[in-house]
């Protein structure tokens, strides 16, 4: 018997099962997207002699309306009922920022109950490694203003305990934002437990200034993604212009990773990743360095 022309227990097949079908009967959540845009800018140096240094940023829209009005968040808006959830996002990010037509890739979903004031919204959330470079940012629809933050990341407290029946991990971290104008910070609590088999994860806001909604867990939630994927992806080359300097992509590396890494080692590790150029830096004050560039046959490689 064709599935179609099964009945159920109420002796209905399926065509007629949708024909009475009353979509009301369970609540309706909203579903909003929020994406989190990163990228790794120089920072202006006073001796035009030293390399400049380098800085993670993640880009913010200020709220042009309630809830959270004056307040920063991560470009995102409602989910259309007839648009696809990774269509919303890139509508979402347009009409906010001007970006269009950069690779994203989901990161987690959030669905705690009060962490919209309007209603009950469930939030996907996306991420991106950008290269500014090549973006015209600019603020529309509901956002007053678009801007690049840099991203300060730090443990603050770590301790572990053991339990009755296994063992708990507690760190606090603290989140810090800032541009040429404002400050932004946030702290967030994990409790990592183990019991057997069992191991749940709890985050938690312990306190956000400036910062709208629950986006200060989305933040600290990509950055230890992102800190993940470096290690095992390409990712990172998303960040990078065309061509590149060996020491500008490790700078990369130790921003993203917050440690330094030893250049004989780190340099082993991404040799498959590169090709060598037969271009050199032009940089007034440097000693000329071989450019580099990323080896896109790296993936298709048996």
């Amino acid at each position: 018997m064709s599935p179609k022309n099964a009945v159920d227990r109420n002796g209905l097949t399926e065509q007629k099962f949708l024909e009475v079908y009353d979509a009301g009967t369970f609540e309706h959540p909203s579903v909003t997207v929020d994406m989190l845009i990163f990228t790794v800018l120089n920072r202006a140096q006073d001796n035009y002699r030293k390399l400049p240094d380098k800085s993670l940023q993640l880009l913010l829209i200020k709220r042009g309306e309630h809830p959270f009005l004056g307040q920063w968040a991560l470009p995102g808006g409602f989910v259309a009922v007839s648009e696809s959830i990774e269509a919303a996002a890139r509508r979402e990010l347009y009409s906010e920022t001007n970006i269009d037509n950069i690779y994203m890739e989901q990161l987690y979903t959030w669905g705690d109950v009060n962490r919209d004031p309007r209603t009950r919204v469930i939030s996907c959330s996306y991420m991106a490694l950008v290269d500014r470079s090549t973006l015209n940012v600019q603020a529309g629809d509901d956002a007053d203003e678009a801007a690049w933050f840099e991203v300060g990341y730090e443990v603050i407290e770590e301790f572990r305990r053991e339990t009755a029946d296994g063992s708990e991990l507690e760190r606090l971290l603290r989140i810090s934002l800032s541009s040429e104008t404002d400050s932004l910070s946030g702290t967030v609590r994990i409790l990592e437990s183990v019991q057997g088999h069992v191991r749940q994860l709890k985050r938690e806001i312990v306190e956000s200034n400036g910062i709208a909604f629950d986006h200060v867990l989305m933040i600290q939630y990509a950055i230890e993604r992102l800190r993940g994927k470096v290690e095992y992806t390409d990712i990172i080359f998303n960040l990078m212009p065309p061509l590149f300097t060996l020491s500008e992509l490790q700078r990369v590396y130790e921003i993203i990773l917050g440690k330094e890494l030893l250049a004989a080692a780190f340099r082993r590790k991404i040799a498959d990743a590169v090709t060598e150029t037969e271009e050199f830096t032009k940089d007034a004050g440097h000693r000329p360095s071989k450019l580099y560039r990323y080896n896109q046959l790296r993936n298709f490689m048996p």
